[in-house]
């Protein structure tokens, strides 16, 4: 029998990523939730109507939001049976698009 494969390791939770962030840069808890606080609202601003669009965290990733255009209704074909089908329109959409900076590339 063979064993199995140890599972990979979670992602941080977040009340883990705080108190590794307390314990690393020394400051209270308290302290790094209200700066991850201001983080996310800044990225909130940012990428909101009224803001650039975009919000980058220097050397390691930039956010930026990106419009998807409307696609026409058309016709296709269906793989298994080849006969012809409907496929609906799709209304222009707006995603979130993020893209490793060169050091966080660099870590993996």
């Amino acid at each position: 029998m063979a064993k199995k494969a140890a599972a990979a390791p979670k992602a941080m939770s977040k009340s883990q990523l705080l108190t590794a962030l307390a314990e690393k840069t020394g400051l209270v808890k308290k302290d790094v939730t209200a700066v991850l606080d201001s983080l996310e609202a800044l990225i909130g601003e940012s990428l909101s109507k009224k803001g650039s669009g975009e919000f980058a965290l220097p050397g390691l990733l930039k956010i930026r939001i990106a419009e998807r255009k409307a696609q026409p209704a058309k016709k296709g074909i269906n793989p298994r049976t080849g006969e012809t089908i409907d496929i609906p329109a799709k209304k222009a959409t707006k995603v979130v698009k993020v893209r490793a900076l060169k050091k966080l590339k660099e870590m993996v």
